[in-house]
């Protein structure tokens, strides 16, 4: 094992608003993907029982909090906006450190996570019910919105700021207190969140924070009584898992899972337009996101000239220590996501025909990282692996058509349904595109990733489970809504109501 450059850090776990070290005896090493001499934070794999302790000290929160009016729960959240406003720049960094991406898209990650801070603070003067008319005399029905109690957010390495505060935001706007757990490969940036939050002013208990493998911190969050909600983003596997083990414990449960996201190019579409969109979507990020661009199913006549385009520019787009000045593309973010890419280009050699990328970089910027070249396989099958399973890495699959039927029918022939595209300025196949397309999110001549602060996220199909995360869709869940009858001509009457 390489001896560490830096100083490490020991990360502690944020419960009932003092940072305390964890029981767990076991510590993992998180090491920088772009230079893996680097040792950037050591984490503790913390226990049962101290993910008990967070939900204890949560509860005990609750009541407090609850009574706290909304506005004033609203102005904690634009403190913290402020605040994070001003350490973006440092923010951003240590996300591109510790996470892989570069630079620019950990900007744009930080900046997107501001806005929803932004957005959900003014939530707090907006948790309306509804005023409803009743078929007897002299009564008034009406509807509130009240918090669940204490929820959990578990979330993944790959949106390590704006994932999570898009759980925790509107949680705590609601009125409800927070468990988080995050990603052990991203403890770093889960901390500072929870400082932001802590130099906000937000009380203690209201929000805490445990480290660890979700093993046994994970588990207990979806099975102790205490828990009334819990929000989760990651693997397919997981999530499943925690929907069915939640629903029998009678919990409010939000999964986002994986995606297969198709691009669909019509042969009347702005090429140069579909094939920027399309680079950006699947190499961006290192093409870890669940909304990347996995798959383009094109139309044959125009194939030949936009894979031409395609391939010509992925040649050119840099990849590199995302912290560097110019670069386009990080690394995997570790070894084992490493692997798994490498594993299905081996798979795609025999499925596609491989026009650029398809291995390793080498050589001394490359050697101590993750880093793959930006790959493109062509002639791909629509029901082959490389076509059907997410990769989650940098590689894209041309998937040739006849037409728009056959086009709709591969794009929607996945068990994923997250987001979509289509590229065509032909407005009738367009709208028939958007009602028929199995997705939970389509876009028209724009790519498959990016979302606004205001704008509901989530899938169809196997890719979501649950109600719809970020923009008032999110007060949905995070509340129960309590239906209030009052009769106020204070006698006894036939009433017809169930």
């Amino acid at each position: 094992m390489a001896t560490a450059t830096t100083t490490d850090l020991l990360c502690r776990n944020y419960i009932n608003g003092q940072w305390v070290e964890s029981k767990s005896t076991k510590i993992v090493e998180r090491r920088n993907p772009a230079n893996t001499d680097e040792v950037v934070a050591r984490i503790p794999l913390s226990t049962r029982q101290d993910m008990k302790e967070a939900i204890v000290a949560a509860k005990a929160a609750f009541p407090a909090w609850r009574e706290t009016p909304a506005p004033n729960r609203g102005k904690i959240l634009f403190a913290a906006t402020r605040i994070m406003q001003e350490q973006k720049e440092a923010l951003a960094r240590l996300l591109t450190r510790e996470e892989g991406k570069a630079l620019k898209d950990s900007l744009g990650e930080v900046q997107r996570a501001i806005n929803i801070l932004e957005f959900m603070a003014g939530e707090a003067r907006r948790l309306n019910g509804e005023t409803l008319t009743s078929e007897l005399p002299k009564n008034f029905s009406y509807t509130i919105r009240q918090p669940l109690g204490v929820v959990g957010a578990i979330t993944p390495w790959n949106f390590p700021v704006a994932i999570p505060v898009w759980k925790i935001a509107p949680a705590l706007v609601c009125g409800n207190t927070v468990v988080f757990k995050p990603a052990t490969l991203t403890p770093l940036t889960a901390m500072k969140i929870v400082e932001i939050f802590e130099q906000a002013g937000l009380p203690a208990g209201v929000l805490n924070l445990v480290m660890g493998s979700g093993r046994e911190t994970g588990d207990e969050l979806v099975q102790n009584p205490h828990v009334h909600g819990l929000s989760f983003t990651g693997s397919n596997e997981v999530g499943c898992a925690l929907y069915a083990s939640g629903a029998a414990h009678l919990k409010k449960i939000q999964c986002e899972m994986g995606g297969k996201n198709p691009v669909v190019v019509l042969a009347d579409a702005d090429l140069q337009l579909a094939m920027e969109s399309v680079l950006a979507g699947a190499f961006a990020s290192t093409g870890q996101r669940c909304t990347a661009t996995s798959r383009v199913v094109i139309e044959e006549s125009v194939a030949d000239q936009f894979v031409g385009m395609l391939v010509e520019r992925a040649k050119r787009y840099v990849v590199g220590d995302g912290l560097e000045a110019g670069t386009d593309m990080g690394p995997s973010v570790d070894e084992s996501q490493f692997n798994t890419v490498l594993k299905y280009i081996e798979i795609g050699k025999g499925e596609g025909k491989l026009l650029c990328g398809g291995e390793r970089l080498t050589g001394a910027r490359y050697d101590k990282g993750w880093f793959v070249v930006p790959t493109v396989f062509d002639h791909v099958a629509w029901d082959s692996k490389l076509a059907q399973e997410e990769i989650f890495g940098p590689v894209l699959s041309v998937i040739r058509v006849k037409g728009f039927d056959e086009a709709l029918q591969v794009a929607n022939s996945v068990r994923y349904g997250l987001s979509s595209s289509i590229y065509s300025s032909d407005s009738n196949k367009i709208f028939e595109f958007v009602d028929k397309i199995e997705t939970g999110m389509t876009h028209v001549n724009s790519p498959t990733v990016g979302g606004e602060a205001h704008v509901p996220f989530g899938g169809a199909k196997d890719s979501s489970v649950g109600p719809r995360e970020v923009g008032h869709a999110a007060i949905d869940f995070y509340t129960d809504l309590k239906i209030v009858y009052i009769d106020y001509t204070g006698r006894k009457r036939e009433s017809s109501l169930y």
